[in-house]
Order: C-alpha cells, then sequence, then structure tokens
C-alpha cells in the first residue's frame, strides 16, 4: 500500500519488467507455477504455505522462486482434479 501511496515501484529480480513464468535458473514464479498446475496464484501461495510446494526468496518481498520438477506438476494437477470432481459430486 505504501509503494503504491508513494509510487516507489516493487522490486524485480529482472528489473522493471514483471516477472517471468520461469527464472534463468529453471524455478517458477508464482504466476508460472499456477499456469503450469492449472490453479490460480492463491492457490499457490496455500501451497507454499501447506509445504505442498517448495519456495524461496531472497528476501520478505521478494518475487518467490519455486522449485517444480514434471512430477510434482503431474501430481499436484492430479490433486487439482480429484478436488474439483469431488466438490461437483457433494454438490
Amino acid at each position: 500500500m505504501l509503494r503504491t501511496r508513494w509510487g516507489i515501484p516493487t522490486v524485480k529480480l529482472n528489473g522493471v519488467d514483471k516477472n517471468p513464468m520461469r527464472w534463468p535458473d529453471g524455478s517458477f514464479s508464482i504466476q508460472g507455477a499456477a499456469a503450469a498446475l492449472g490453479v490460480t496464484a492463491q492457490t499457490v501461495f496455500d501451497y507454499l504455505a501447506r509445504g505442498l510446494l517448495a519456495g524461496r526468496q531472497l528476501a520478505k518481498g521478494q518475487p518467490w522462486q519455486i522449485e517444480l520438477s514434471n512430477e510434482q506438476i503431474s501430481q499436484l494437477r492430479n490433486r487439482v482434479r480429484r478436488t474439483k470432481r469431488s466438490k461437483k459430486e457433494a454438490s
């Protein structure tokens, strides 16, 4: 909120551009992980908080760098499919 109020730009690892889907080291940004998993960015934050995803920030407030293997992507996509199906069946 203070950044917006005072016109202070957010910190970007790659300068002033928006964060890429994947960082040069192969890790994913929040948006990249969300796209790879077929979920929202908020779900990625939830997965990080619950330990379902491993990620790091250089410092608080810095962009996330999330490690995702093809196997993890497949497992989490299956989890999302099962969750969506079970919600539909419950209604």
